[in-house]
């Protein structure tokens, strides 16, 4: 994972995460608020853990 890393054009940017229950399986979804469509998401079940990004 890169650690020093730069918003494209040199522009910042508002990254948010959170769980989305809606249908189906609850997702993890990660989503740059400050562009459209910029966000990904995986099913929760598969997500990666707090303690396992330390």
């Amino acid at each position: 994972m890169a650690l020093d890393v730069t918003a494209v054009g040199g522009q910042s940017s508002d990254v948010m995460a959170s769980v989305d229950d809606g249908t189906g399986a609850p997702e993890f979804v990660i989503a740059d608020v400050s562009c459209d469509d910029a966000w990904l998401s995986i099913q929760l079940r598969d997500a990666s853990g707090l303690d396992d990004w330390r």
